[in-house]
């Protein structure tokens, strides 16, 4: 146990106390985040137990955690072997930046060296807590090991409320509506959860529990324990699989294992956002700061950006400019790169149908002339991203190096729906061979965002959310959570620009007249609030023609930034965030199915300097009629107090730049 360390061992670190806020008591570990007011209690005996704390407020009691590898099971007889502290300070730059282009990073950690062959590192940040494995089996004669199960439970000292996405089995894609339930009421009979997962913990503490640098290892899932906890849930190895359709493989046989892998290496972090104000949630770097390193050494050319897309609005552009018949066609997809180059938009997405079958993607649909839309893309400067299924990938890897002696820019990738091993590594067998030939990847009919778009970062968003496909069933009441939860681990292809707007009660959007839930300026907002690599234009050109101004507002809105300001934020009811691009401001705010007033403080701007705000806000009759907003512009400073009204499902953008 840990209270066998040496009296050397104790001297030395009542040193550490001082330098790095760490401490050795005689029931375990104690560890404490740079400005001592996060801190993890670590004590062993029959397990390794945790409990977290801020402010000294005990917000999650006696956790615990294990790694089960059969006759090398690290749940049982544990024995500290050594004890390493240390403090990680450096700083860094993102190569896709989604919240800051500077990130600091800043934490104390403590690594725990066990008798049987593994180790776990816990680190501390101001804004939480995080922990994984590291094993040093001795493994088979080709340095495997099987991972039987891995042990974690999140163990609530009182009745919580959960804010979870549901998960019927392992096939989830990760687009059902959150869940929002007491932690006592989630039985074990219950649908299993995704992650992320918030936890409101009533006691003015909010804490986001997910994972990042998931390589070789399944997802991990969160099912209810009956009391008052969550516990971990992993999709064994596939032993045996069967297609079905031209996109799914079902798994039919599992193994009794979740993992057959390196005998040596670091598992997945598991970590904790703990916020005691909401806004924090919003401006969170710590996934970033977990995730690997860059595998790739050159990475100029990946260039995010905003991209046209057609399939939402089913190709149908119409009017006195449009003099062919509207459809997966060449005439169609020129009209959509002249937009994008006029609006400069730097891609298109072409979608289910460029090819002759899903099955083939060397042979394009002649009445699209693949060829020919490269090169007239090349000539207006935009280019091309295409969209497949998993499978065909799959079958063949070698179409990246095909592609890109194309002239193809990017592939969206779809269909995913598994979760284990084989598949988790099927996305790092992509990201990898992309990145070979410089191609763009966004995963679509995917789990959430777990640290690859670090480690490769030609992978510049991934779906794994309900969002605008889903039409009527996309509400904002639901939306709302997403800036708390989804976006925070991560890129997010929520596909949002609808110009034909609706509140719920009269909804009645369809293909190729798809509209959203929520106002026009609530569409205007989520192009600042939501982050993604390859932000979506979802509607169709002919109405962005028609509502120019806001097009003109849409289209100058960045899909990478300097610096992120949370400026109100309410877990299910309202988000406002300020974001900074070179000298420019852009603000984005939405809120759920409540009307509401609100003052915006311009605090973050440069005292002294004269700026300029153009605003879009919901306008007078916006609580009925969605399409209603006002423009308006004002000299604004950093003493400026803007009241805002927002209608209910509503929201606010504005661009301010210096004068």
């Amino acid at each position: 146990m840990i209270h066998d360390v040496d009296i050397n061992m104790k001297k030395f670190l009542l040193f550490l106390l001082f330098s790095v806020m760490v401490k050795i008591t005689v029931y375990g570990v104690e560890l404490k985040s740079p400005d001592g007011t996060v801190k993890i209690e670590i004590n062993l005996s029959d397990r390794i137990y945790y409990s977290i704390y801020r402010d000294n407020i005990l917000l999650l009691e006696k956790c615990n955690l294990g790694i089960d590898a059969g006759h090398l099971s690290s749940i049982k007889n544990i024995k500290v072997q050594g004890s390493k502290f240390s403090q990680i300070s450096r700083k860094f730059n993102p190569v896709v930046p989604m919240k800051f282009s500077t990130i600091d990073d800043l934490c104390n950690t403590v690594l725990l060296n066990f008798n049987n062959g593994y180790a776990v590192e816990f680190r501390a940040y101001n804004d939480g807590i995080a922990y994984r494995f590291i094993t040093n089996f001795k493994g088979d004669k080709n340095g495997k090991v099987k991972i039987m199960n891995e042990e974690l439970m999140v163990n609530l000292p009182d009745d919580y409320l959960l804010h979870v996405q549901p998960a019927k089995d392992f096939t989830s894609n990760y687009e059902t509506n959150y869940l929002h339930i007491a932690a006592k009421k989630w039985k074990v009979s219950n649908q299993m959860a995704t992650l992320p997962a918030l936890i409101d913990t009533q006691k003015g503490f909010k804490i986001l529990f997910a994972e990042t640098d998931l390589t070789d290892y399944p997802c991990l899932f969160l099912k209810g324990n009956s009391v008052k906890g969550m516990e971990a849930a992993f999709s064994k190895v596939a032993l045996e699989d069967k297609q079905e359709e031209d996109r799914f493989m079902r798994i039919t046989k599992e193994a009794d294992y979740i993992a057959e892998t390196n005998a040596t290496r670091t598992y997945p972090w598991r970590y904790f956002i703990i916020s005691k104000d909401d806004r924090e949630l919003l401006e969170s770097t710590l996934p970033v700061k977990l995730a690997p390193k860059s595998e790739l050494k050159n990475t100029d050319w990946i260039k995010p950006g905003q991209v046209s897309w057609e399939w939402w609005n089913a190709a149908s552009p119409y009017g006195d400019d449009v003099n062919f018949v509207s459809g997966f066609n060449l005439e169609t997809y020129k009209y959509y790169i002249d937009f994008a180059s006029k609006s400069g938009i730097p891609y298109i997405i072409m979608d289910e149908g460029w090819a002759e079958s899903v099955y083939n993607p060397y042979i394009p649909n002649k009445k699209v002339d693949l060829h020919e839309l490269i090169r007239y893309g090349k000539e207006k400067k935009v280019d091309i991203i295409l969209w497949l299924t998993w499978l065909t990938v799959e079958k063949n890897m070698d179409l990246f190096k095909r592609f890109a002696e194309w002239g193809i820019k990017g592939v969206k990738i779809d269909f995913m729906d598994r979760n284990d091993q084989w598949m988790v590594n099927y996305y790092e067998r992509v990201a990898r061979e992309a990145a070979k030939y410089n191609i763009l990847v966004d995963f679509h009919g995917s789990f959430s965002p777990k640290g690859l778009e670090q480690k490769y970062p030609n992978v510049i968003s991934y779906e794994g959310v309900r969002g605008m496909e889903q039409m009527e069933g996309c509400q904002p009441d639901n939306t709302i959570y997403l800036p708390f939860m989804r976006n925070v681990v991560g890129p997010m292809d929520f596909t949002p620009g609808a110009m034909i707007n609706m509140q719920p009660e009269v909804y009645g959007g369809k293909r190729p007249n798809s509209a959203s839930v929520g106002t026009r300026a609530y569409q205007l907002a989520l192009f600042v609030l939501f982050e993604s690599g390859v932000q979506m234009l979802c509607d169709n050109p002919t109405l962005y023609y028609k509502n120019q101004e806001c097009t003109d507002f849409i289209t100058q809105v960045p899909t990478t930034w300097d610096e992120t300001k949370a400026v109100k934020a309410e877990v299910g009811e309202l988000a406002v965030v300020a974001k900074r691009k070179g000298k420019k401001w852009f603000i984005g705010g939405i809120t759920n199915g409540k009307q509401r007033d609100l003052t915006l403080d311009l605090n973050f701007l440069i005292k002294g300097k004269p700026y300029k705000m153009t605003s879009y806000a919901d306008g007078i009759n916006a609580n009925r009629q969605a399409m209603d907003y006002k423009k308006s512009d004002q000299n604004v400073n950093s003493s400026s107090a803007i009241p805002i009204k927002m209608s209910r499902n509503g929201g606010f953008a504005a661009v301010i730049t210096e004068m």
